[in-house]
């Protein structure tokens, strides 16, 4: 009996290179609000939905240990769209879907506005895990 052969054999399929556009969406995405971070830190912090009201120079280096820690976040995603492996860069997503979640949650506890917590951080992370979905219709 001969193999059947499919296209998770022959490279990216049409869901897994929609998979790696909004990848490139995600991870540019997140460099630009990290370097906000670090650019404009009061704004950023507003757009978060927790804003700096401390004011203080105590409450910057925070602001920019998130802005690294972002920007970070899309360096890797863009090593890994390069790898082409897209197994993998879905299951990295997955794991990193834990950021945006958790921030919606911080959001809430600190009274900050729902439609932020909701439309921002919980739409990312749902953005996150549909963009996983696709591209674990790709090749392994």
């Amino acid at each position: 009996m001969k193999a059947r052969t499919t296209a998770r054999t022959h490279g990216p399929t049409a869901l897994t290179k929609i998979g790696y556009g909004l990848s490139g969406l995600l991870g540019a995405g997140i460099i630009f609000i990290g370097v906000r971070f670090l650019v404009n830190p009061r704004a950023a912090a507003a757009g978060y939905g927790i804003p700096n009201e401390q004011g203080g120079p105590t409450s910057d280096p925070y602001l920019a240990v998130k802005g690294v820690r972002d920007i970070a976040f899309g360096v890797v995603t863009f090593v890994l769209l390069a790898a082409e492996k897209p197994q993998i860069l879905g299951r990295y997503l997955v794991a990193a879907s834990i950021v945006p979640i958790g921030d919606a949650i911080i959001v809430l506890r600190g009274n900050g506005p729902k439609a932020t917590a909701y439309g921002v951080h919980a739409t990312t992370a749902a953005g996150m895990l549909g963009t996983a979905a696709l591209l674990f219709s790709g090749p392994e």
